[in-house]
């Protein structure tokens, strides 16, 4: 298997896991508040362009046509309808617009109607983000032709525990088109779902998987496993709280310079954890009442956490040009040039 390795190791993310968590929190925060503004979260919103009928056994996802969830499937929607969309949230104070279809990949006769929405959506000044399952590199090229900002693809788990989860593909699949989103030019999203019935030990090396690319992804989403009514995992016991908080703790920590999301299942998050995460290095969220085809926060209950907490939305910092996983690079090659100089 060609899996990941570079700085970190299992044993090492693990001991983070097993930090006692004040002086976990304490850690990463720290990381945070030496690589970002911790008053600001960046807003995006997520819209299915493409609903239900997914090849795939996914066994958490509504999607798949494998399973009876009650789910209606739904055509990829009109580039107008998607343009409407990604208008209303923008008025609502998204600053990225994220584009899901329910596909195991995009096929060539889709592509045209794809490239037309990002440019629509870039048109109104919003950031792009699609996640359209594995792509090859020709796809990839083209999407980065269209001007596409992220591309969303999760590893999901570790790879140690992938195949309980998915059978119809495996891990390397999903780091192939990881590889080909980044050779093609485009900012990475990836991260995964805690709650499968994986161990610490997948969690830490699911971390390690991410932080150990040549580049670590610039967003990377922490779902809590919503257990959806008809799927193999509907069963599954919740993640508890500060399990969950330690594993946002640590991916701030193992990627300091990434946007750590919270995402699918903040609507079951008190206000208290919620606090607690971005405390911890959160600095990402899903904005607006439906993820794909699950609830969501709704927005007005954020717009009121942020005001208690004095947080507010901020835009992408990664500009063109600006990556801050080299940017620290830049500035120590700076400060030598400067000594040598003197």
């Amino acid at each position: 298997m060609e899996y990941y390795t570079n700085e970190w190791s299992i044993d090492r993310a693990l001991a983070l896991f097993e930090k006692p968590l004040f002086e976990l929190l304490y850690e990463a925060q720290t990381v945070h508040h030496q690589n970002f503004d911790p008053t600001k979260v960046q807003v995006s919103t997520l819209l299915s362009i493409k609903t239900g009928k997914c090849s795939e056994d996914c066994k958490y996802c509504a999607q798949s046509v494998r399973y009876d969830t009650g789910l209606e499937p739904e055509q990829l929607l009109a580039v107008e309808k998607v343009i409407e969309e990604a208008q209303a949230a923008k008025e609502t104070g998204a600053s990225r617009f994220c584009m899901g279809a329910a596909w195991r990949n995009p096929k060539a006769r889709d592509m045209p109607m794809i490239k037309m929405m990002i440019e629509g959506v870039k048109g109104l000044g919003l950031e792009t983000c699609m996640t359209l399952g594995h792509l090859n590199a020709e796809q990839a090229g083209e999407l980065a032709e269209a001007g596409l900002d992220y591309y969303n693809h999760n590893l999901d788990t570790s790879p140690e525990f992938y195949a309980s989860v998915v059978t119809t593909h495996n891990y390397q699949h999903r780091l192939d088109t990881l590889d080909y989103v980044r050779e093609a030019g485009i900012k990475v999203c990836s991260g995964g779902i805690i709650g499968l019935g994986e161990s610490v030990r997948d969690r830490a090396s699911l971390l390690v998987q991410l932080a150990n690319m040549g580049t670590p992804p610039e967003s990377v989403p922490i779902n809590r496993l919503i257990p959806i009514q008809g799927t193999p995992f509907e069963g599954n016991t919740p993640v508890d709280d500060f399990d969950f908080l330690r594993t946002i703790a640590v991916a701030r920590i193992m990627m300091p310079k990434s946007m750590v999301r919270l995402s699918a299942g903040r609507e079951t998050m008190s206000e208290e954890l919620q606090a607690l995460c971005f405390m911890a290095g959160a600095n990402s969220i899903f904005y607006g009442d439906k993820l794909l085809t699950t609830p969501n926060a709704d927005q007005i209950t954020d717009k009121e956490l942020f005001e208690k907490l004095d947080l507010t939305a901020t835009h992408d910092p990664y500009k063109p040009g600006h990556n801050p996983h080299t940017a620290q690079n830049e500035v120590e090659a700076k400060e030598l040039k400067k000594a040598s100089i003197a």
